[in-house]
């Protein structure tokens, strides 16, 4: 097995390349071209768009810099002697790439990944495992790519709730990671600019709201009014109504309200609820109301283990993200707040 500094030289020029591929060669090179169309026509949400900017914030979490002090952290990595567990990993496919992270962890930590590629992901995601090994030809010992996972030693497994119950029952048994659902949420406070109002759009509509660092909620004052809100996201409607898939969304659960008679906002891509849940369909935004700092506190303390992200301008838990960086996680932020490396380290 190659050492610690040559796994992480390999991603580092990983994120050099991912970086010049996303922004510089897409419409020149045959290949990328090629693997972008494909993965579009296997998945109609993974939009070229859409695979370009999963990229590029793998490019960026790859930056030298930042998996140097990454890597830094754990300084039981430098003398670590792993036996090189097989770990599991069952990738999700809601958003490209999305289970990169995890084959980062695993590999960085001297452990063999045993991929199971999603069906929803199986183009765009194996090309840049491709990508890796050609780069490091040696990582080919650290990555296994297997249609069904059977006896590993670990397990990191994401999905919903229903499949997380699945993978409790069947890789229960072994030490595992295993993700649920989650959402993202923002808190307003009534004086957001139309910067701040576009920043969140992003944050909203990246993916289509497919991502669990997607917001999928907003916190609002008593009495707080939507205008400069629906005024300002105008802009994002083009690309959402000219999608198919996600107007099918929109169109049935406009519907499915006045059906029933439920009281709802919106403008003609986006549906605003009034509801206490936190997960929300495609093209659905809910909203609750606060009445003060110590209500909203208690609400989203109450909710914490439905949330991955609280996007705000305040900070109100001391774990909010800025608007517009929801799509943009850092390379120590573990999904569900649960640190892989170290889970990956007491493996022995």
């Amino acid at each position: 097995m190659i050492n610690l500094q040559h796994r992480v030289n390999a991603f580092i020029e990983l994120g050099l390349r991912l970086k010049k591929l996303s922004t510089e060669l897409p419409d020149t090179n045959e290949e990328v071209n090629s693997v972008l169309n494909r993965t579009y026509t296997n998945n109609k949400w993974f939009t070229v768009k859409n695979q370009l900017s999963a990229l590029q914030a793998l490019s960026e979490m790859l930056r030298q810099d930042k998996i140097k002090e990454w890597v830094k952290s754990y300084p039981e990595l430098e003398s670590w002697k792993s036996s090189g567990k097989n770990v599991g990993i069952i990738c999700a496919g809601n958003i490209p790439a999305v289970a990169f992270h995890d084959l980062l962890c695993v590999v960085i930590s001297g452990n063999k990944a045993v991929l199971k590629f999603s069906a929803d992901d199986n183009v765009l995601f194996p090309f840049v495992v491709n990508l890796l090994c050609e780069i490091e030809p040696q990582l080919k010992e650290q990555i296994e790519v297997v249609l069904k996972i059977n006896s590993p030693d670990a397990v990191i497994a994401t999905g919903s709730n229903n499949s997380a119950r699945y993978f409790q029952h069947y890789f229960g048994k072994y030490p595992h990671i295993i993700r649920k659902n989650r959402n993202s949420v923002a808190v307003l406070d009534g004086n957001e600019s139309q910067e701040d109002f576009k920043k969140l759009a992003t944050d909203i509509f990246s993916y289509f709201g497919l991502g669990c660092r997607n917001v999928s909620k907003l916190y609002v004052p008593q009495g707080y009014a939507f205008n400069a809100f629906f005024e300002t996201i105008e802009e994002f409607g083009s690309d959402l109504m000219n999608h198919n898939k996600y107007m099918n969304n929109y169109d049935y659960h406009k519907a499915l309200f006045l059906l029933e008679a439920i009281p709802f906002l919106t403008n003609n891509f986006l549906i605003l609820k009034n509801d206490k849940q936190i997960a929300t369909p495609v093209s659905v935004l809910y909203y609750e109301y606060y009445k003060n700092q110590d209500d909203l506190k208690q609400k989203l303390t109450f909710n914490l283990e439905h949330i991955q992200c609280i996007m705000s301008g305040k900070k109100l838990l001391g774990e909010e993200v800025g608007f517009g960086n929801s799509q943009q996680p850092a390379i120590n932020d573990y999904a569900d707040g649960v640190d892989t490396i170290k889970f990956l380290l007491s493996l022995e």
